[in-house]
């Protein structure tokens, strides 16, 4: 089968692995899946292994499916502005040259099946989505080693269930995926950006005035380490002479300046092993969510309501403090990552809607809970 022994490294959440196995195509994977499933092996995926600290540890695992054989576009249609890449292949390697896969990872590394899996996104979020809204098929192995196709290259094709809406942010609960197809964008000939200091209580008002100026802005980031002016960075795109007017209007409504794209665009505001807490709010809310806790260092986009927050100090009295003041305006908090202690200390998750509907879904991809158990939302 392929599969060799786990070595030290191999872990997911800090529990060890018994095996490792790295199919090299879709044919391979289902072929370990069936032999996992006939010995009642408990399996995790890894990709880059950029995100094996997020949600919770597995509650058992015998076998790590590695994607690093499974890279490589399958194919790119240029006239129709689509793709197909298989999970395994690095992000930020894709080159298709005057079109673009509009996915931001914060991670470097990280692969196009681990940025599905957990539904990642950066700051172009706002004007193109997140994965969840680019991939238009999946190609998945299910656990029993079933291979399951949904969509195709083009838009609007939809057939029985939408694999991509279910595993996209579904953190490798239920199946492999093998292959995605996305559909693409033009890379846009200019860009500027527009930068503005500015105290808490005239954040509201600048990002409502932003979003009155209908620019289109590609992305509306804010940086805010908890003391001190927050940073209001508008990135626009497209033709020089568009960008040149849209950046003039933003200069006048912030009162800011034409800069470079600033040194914390898109990155998480935590440092390799520390403590990740994602917050949502209506646009509206966003400040609502900004010197809440001290030491804390919040960023993201204001301009879809997706903020991250690293956290350092009385870490679980300043996670309460976020999920109040997030629950508060109309959204939620969850730890994406924490050492372990942190993890087993406070509730990673918080209130999920629609937590019954995810354990059918589970079921019945999954019925013997043997991929990724217990790492997402309420054990799933």
């Amino acid at each position: 089968m392929g599969w060799r022994p786990a070595g030290s490294d191999d872990q997911v959440g800090g529990v060890p692995a018994r095996f490792v196995a790295a199919p090299a195509d879709t044919g391979q994977a289902a072929e370990i899946l069936r032999a996992a499933e006939a010995d009642g092996l408990a399996v995790a995926v890894r990709g880059g292994g950029t995100k094996l600290d997020w949600g919770l540890p597995p509650r058992r695992l015998d076998l790590i499916v590695d994607t690093h054989r499974l890279t490589g576009v399958v194919e790119h249609a240029a006239g129709d502005l689509i793709t197909v890449v298989r999970a395994g292949t690095v992000l930020s390697e894709l080159d298709f040259g005057a079109q673009q896969l509009a996915l931001d990872s914060p991670l470097p590394g990280a692969t196009v099946g681990g940025v599905l899996a957990t539904n990642t996104s950066g700051p172009r979020r706002q004007l193109y989505g997140t994965a969840r809204d680019l991939v238009i098929g999946m190609t998945v192995v299910r656990p029993d080693g079933t291979v399951t196709r949904s969509g195709g290259k083009v838009v609007k094709n939809v057939a029985g269930y939408d694999l991509g809406k279910l595993f996209t942010g579904s953190y490798g609960t239920l199946g492999l995926i093998t292959e995605c197809a996305f559909r693409l964008h033009p890379v846009p000939p200019a860009r500027a950006v527009v930068l503005r200091e500015a105290d808490v209580p005239e954040v509201g008002p600048l990002l409502a005035a932003v979003r009155g100026e209908q620019v289109v802005p590609t992305a509306v980031e804010i940086d805010h380490d908890g003391s001190g002016p927050v940073t209001i960075a508008v990135l626009v795109e497209g033709t020089a002479e568009g960008v040149r007017d849209r950046a003039a209007r933003l200069e006048k409504v912030l009162g800011g300046t034409v800069a470079d794209l600033p040194s914390w665009w898109g990155a998480h505001p935590w440092p390799a092993g520390g403590v990740g807490v994602k917050l949502t709010a209506p646009l509206s809310r966003v400040p609502e969510l900004l010197g809440i806790a001290p030491g804390t260092t919040v960023r993201g986009s204001a301009g879809s309501g997706v903020l991250y927050a690293g956290v350092t100090g009385d870490v679980p009295r300043s996670i309460e403090l976020l999920r109040a003041a997030a629950v508060r305006a109309g959204g939620h908090a969850v730890v994406l990552t924490a050492p372990r202690e942190v993890r087993e200390a406070v509730d990673v998750w918080g209130p999920v809607p629609g937590l019954a509907l995810m354990r059918r879904v589970k079921d019945r991809f999954d019925p013997g809970h043997r991929f990724a158990p217990g790492r997402f939302v309420g054990g799933i």
